[in-house]
């Protein structure tokens, strides 16, 4: 596989406070994101730029060691990061997202070319990726089957099979894989990139939300990859160190897209409040439960802190279930702020029927409402 530059590569410069972070990602989102949110929703336009700049910026690097171009930081503000993104626009947060979830895989492993030479252009956002995650984590999960087989052969393996949806990837772009060892209960988890022999990327469907994502099927047939590429094998226990990290990140989206909704309600109140007042599921009372999880959030990115090691059965719990209250949260705003909003949300292109569409991904996503419902029964 080609990557841009195998160098090592170190922090430069002075690293932004969280604060200082924070406040160049709102003025990027206002100049660069917020003017585009409707060609992205309606058009499926991908804000490769904007998704660059973020990157050079910091957004992608808070869990990653300054060794290699992060900040060392932690998933707090790998949160705050992703969650200030989906106030504006969730495609572009869940992007934020895919990325930062790379980011984390080749923070936790153990293959030093790995982390040595590719992470540090993935923390600064000079190579874009994506996650691929979504077919292993339902099939440990007993949901459905493993879609990718790994053939061990000289130097490597050959996988075999087809993902069906992965978002934030192209030609250049890297993304996580997860196969099993043919003949064997082993599994393996890998980078790939777009570009690789033996890897086709088809985009043959169309979304009601997130269009402008990036979301490719990849079909690999027969494509070699390297040891070099190898995240783990097997992977069992690397898979433990990154589930709390993948999952809590999640929550960002469903943090900012609920803030959003709140904030509409509270502007439409300036005019409605006299027949809106009642409604179920007031803005005061949401703004009480989103800051009540955006807490709990928090708390627990600084539980997880840098990865590479394994949280407690409690902590991974308490994920699971920040999550799906993240969920649950974002669907009940949104379908509040469209009862608010009345009749003008229900004009086609409106910014409440987007908040809407956006809010149902955040449930459906990987892993979905019902998943993670299915694994808090399991932990009970």
């Amino acid at each position: 596989m080609q990557v841009s530059d195998t160098r090592p590569m170190q922090s430069q410069g002075t690293l932004l406070t969280d604060e200082a972070l924070m406040k160049s990602l709102k003025e990027a989102i206002a100049q660069k994101l917020a003017p585009d949110v409707t060609k992205i929703d309606r058009q499926g336009i991908y804000p490769e730029e904007f998704l660059h700049h973020i990157g050079r910026i910091g957004a992608y690097g808070q869990g990653v060691s300054p060794v290699y171009g992060g900040t060392g930081r932690g998933l707090l503000p790998a949160i705050k990061a992703i969650e200030i993104i989906s106030e504006t626009c969730l495609s572009t947060g869940f992007m934020a997202w895919c990325h930062n979830a790379c980011s984390w895989y080749l923070q936790n492993t153990d293959n030093l070319f790995l982390r040595e030479q590719i992470l540090p252009q993935v923390a600064t956002g000079k190579l874009l990726s994506g996650t691929g995650l979504s077919n292993p984590m339902k099939h440990f999960a007993g949901i459905e089957k493993i879609k990718i087989i790994a053939t061990p052969c000289e130097g490597g393996y050959i996988l075999n099979g087809t993902l069906p949806w992965v978002s934030n990837i192209g030609e250049n772009h890297l993304f996580g894989v997860s196969a099993q060892i043919e003949g064997s209960d082993d599994y393996l988890m890998a980078i790939a990139q777009g570009g690789m022999t033996g890897l086709e990327l088809k985009q043959d469907v169309h979304f009601i939300a997130l269009e402008g994502t990036n979301t490719f099927r990849c079909l690999f047939r027969n494509a070699f990859i390297s040891h070099d590429w190898i995240l783990a094998t097997p992977c069992d226990r690397y898979v433990e160190y990154i589930k709390p990290g993948f999952i809590l990140m999640q929550v960002g989206m469903g943090l900012g897209l609920t803030q959003n909704c709140i904030d509409l309600m509270l502007r439409i109140d300036k005019s409605k409040q006299h027949i809106n007042q009642y409604l179920d599921d007031r803005p005061d009372e949401l703004q009480d439960e989103l800051e009540a999880l955006r807490l709990k959030s928090y708390r627990l990115a600084e539980s997880i802190g840098h990865g590479r090691e394994l949280v407690s059965k409690e902590i991974l719990r308490e994920v699971i279930q920040a999550r799906a209250t993240a969920s649950e949260l974002s669907l009940r705003a949104s379908q509040s702020l469209m009862l608010h909003a009345g009749a003008i949300a229900y004009v086609h292109g409106s910014i409440y029927e987007r908040r809407l569409r956006e809010s149902y991904f955040v449930a459906m996503v990987t892993p979905a409402l019902k998943h993670l419902r299915k694994v808090l029964a399991s932990m009970s």
